[in-house]
């Protein structure tokens, strides 16, 4: 399986694809935004993500009852959801210019939609790819509008049982998509690598006839570089110029130099991947002359009995490999041999 994203290509034959979320890390300041975006070009990512969306697309102004977040665990306790998402929604006037930014930095740039009126406006900036964040993966006539346009597809596991997923991924291609990304997601803020399991990934490839990648909420970058020796072949993680700095989710995201070591760190294990290989490779072949063998230790007059006290398996392996040992012992020289000959057959 194999995924072209403008000319980018997404599968297990090529580098893990990096995406960068920013989220409402911009602090509602589009110079912040557009600075977002030029450091996840310098730390080497393949994209940039957004998330369309106003607070009125997602919830109602109330703040009581099921609206307000207490949740003790919750980074954003204390607020209701109609204020989070007015503080961290991207303006939608904002996202022209930062696609913008991203194709001139050669970023690929699309977003998550939230409901049919965001994939309506992305559909007027032609976005080449969708993203279904975990919380609206089984929004059935959502995946069904974001479908209906024949674009790639990236959905995100999180909560969602076997079942569900199904459901969406049913959805999706009798809508009209033929290329879907479900990535493994935990949807708690950060996650904890315990509760990752990454062995998911195969299991879904296999299930779902899908590829695979992870949305990854842990701090660091070990999940992801794990996960690609699963079948990663994508990672997004939230990213911002400095937690410091704040944004509604940069105590769960990534900074630049990390970013860096991501792509680097993730590339290099994809790279050791290859394939089910014994013996030496091509780049093993010049060590093979020091391997252990058989040399002669001590002069050895012409009749004389080889013992272990003028053959021993030493470096360097031009002799008869060390396995031969006790072939050899007890046999007679056929010439005269010097110290540090190889012993072959031929000598005896």
């Amino acid at each position: 399986m194999t995924i072209n994203i403008e000319g980018r290509l997404i599968g297990s034959q090529q580098k893990p694809f990096i995406i960068a979320e920013m989220s409402g890390n911009h602090n509602q300041s589009l110079e912040k935004a557009l600075q977002i975006v030029e450091e996840a070009a310098k730390a080497g990512v393949d994209a940039l993500k957004l998330q369309t969306y106003t607070a009125d697309t997602m919830t109602l102004d109330i703040n009581e009852g099921e609206f307000y977040i207490d949740n003790p665990d919750s980074l954003w306790k204390g607020t209701s959801y109609y204020d989070l998402y007015k503080e961290a929604y991207t303006p939608w006037e904002w996202h022209e210019p930062i696609f913008k930014r991203c194709r001139e930095l050669g970023l690929i740039a699309f977003s998550s939609p939230f409901d049919e009126t965001a994939v309506d406006f992305l559909e007027t900036l032609n976005v080449p790819c969708y993203k279904i964040a975990s919380f609206e993966n089984t929004d059935i006539p959502l995946i069904e509008k974001v479908a209906s346009t024949g674009k790639p597809l990236i959905i995100s596991s999180g909560m969602a049982t076997a079942a569900e997923l199904d459901d969406s991924i049913r959805a999706a291609r009798k809508a009209g998509c033929k290329e879907i990304i479900l990535l493994k997601c935990t949807s708690t803020y950060p996650s904890s690598p315990e509760n990752t399991n990454l062995q998911t990934l195969a299991h879904m490839r296999e299930l779902f006839q899908c590829e695979v990648g992870l949305s990854d909420h842990t701090m660091g970058i070990g999940v992801g570089v794990a996960s690609v020796a699963l079948g990663a072949s994508v990672i997004e993680k939230h990213f911002t110029t400095s937690r410091a700095e704040g944004g509604t989710d940069a105590a769960f995201s990534m900074e630049p130099a990390e970013m860096k070591s991501l792509v680097e760190e993730t590339e290099r294990a994809w790279l050791s991947l290859g394939s089910i290989t014994y013996g030496p490779t091509k780049a093993e072949e010049p060590s093979l002359k020091d391997r252990r063998s058989l040399y002669v230790v001590k002069d050895i007059q012409a009749g004389e009995i080889l013992t272990k006290e003028n053959i021993r398996a030493i470096r360097p392996g031009f002799g008869l490999p060390p396995k031969h040992l006790k072939s050899v012992l007890g046999k007679v020289a056929k010439t005269s041999v010097k110290k540090g000959t190889p012993l072959s057959w031929e000598l005896l």
